[in-house]
């Protein structure tokens, strides 16, 4: 029934906890995740991971806020996209939240990885996954400039403003909710999810971090996404269970994943 379309099950957090997360998972009716890259070094842990389990997919790519790694090329992002199961590029962007005493002008690095990333959805035709951190106005900047409309994808574990959230969506962007919608000084927030189109949205963990409420301080789980769908369904004045099964149908299509069977097999 529900789908957490952003998680991070190759982290040390859940090193030997597979079977454990996966059972946690049926018992919340969590039928699928994408696990989502954020290194190269780290690809091989992720897409083994979607090898292994037929409920769970893969993306490639290094997170705007890693330094002092390996960088990518289009041809590394190119020849990972095309393995079987990795369904989309990212997590990629633009995260000015840690200067570090640099200028956003010092920042370059960050937008031109984030342009091979774009260019590697375009030749790919894979969906973007998104992440802006005090950067959505360059975000923005760079997705218009190098995307125009022809990458589709998501923003993901939202957190920006109703402006933002339009212009995302204006660009054919999903908009991913975590548990952050749960914490109880996120009215802000809250306001934006509730307008933002049904065919649009999609929710996540960004497990091990973000734990909703009443889980705040524990390691997350996609076991946990139906809490963020329970908050959407409150916003929405529908069900969980709705929301589960409209963004479900959202993931199958953003991402090319087929439907799912009762028992959570694609």
């Amino acid at each position: 029934m529900y789908v957490d379309s952003h998680c991070h099950l190759s982290m040390a957090e859940f090193t030997g906890r597979m079977p454990e997360i996966r059972a946690a998972m049926a018992d919340a009716q969590v039928d699928r995740a994408l696990v989502i890259c954020t290194t190269l070094e780290e690809f091989d842990a992720v897409h083994a991971l979607a090898l292994q389990h037929d409920n769970l997919w893969a993306s490639a790519g290094v997170h705007p806020d890693t330094e002092g790694l390996r960088e990518p090329t289009l041809d590394d992002l190119l020849e990972r996209g095309r393995l079987p199961r990795v369904v989309a590029i990212g997590e990629t962007g633009l995260d000015y939240y840690r200067l570090n005493g640099r200028s956003v002008a010092d920042m370059a690095w960050q937008r031109d990885r984030f342009r091979v990333h774009i260019h590697a959805a375009r030749m790919l035709d894979k969906p973007l996954v998104v992440h802006t951190r005090s950067a959505s106005e360059d975000t923005l900047a760079v997705l218009r400039e190098e995307g125009g409309g022809a990458v589709r994808g998501v923003f993901h574990c939202f957190t920006e403003t109703a402006e933002v959230a339009r212009a995302a969506l204006d660009l054919g962007f999903h908009i991913s909710f975590s548990g952050i919608l749960t914490f109880r000084n996120a009215q802000d927030l809250r306001d934006v999810a509730r307008w933002v189109p049904m065919d649009r949205l999609l929710i996540e963990t960004d497990s091990p971090y973000l734990a909703p409420v009443p889980f705040r301080g524990k390691v997350n789980q996609p076991a946990y996404v139906p809490r963020v769908a329970a908050q959407l369904a409150e916003l929405k004045g529908c069900t969980p269970e709705e929301i589960g099964h409209v963004t479900s149908a959202n993931f199958e299509r953003l991402f090319a994943v087929p439907p799912c069977d009762r028992q959570g097999t694609a």
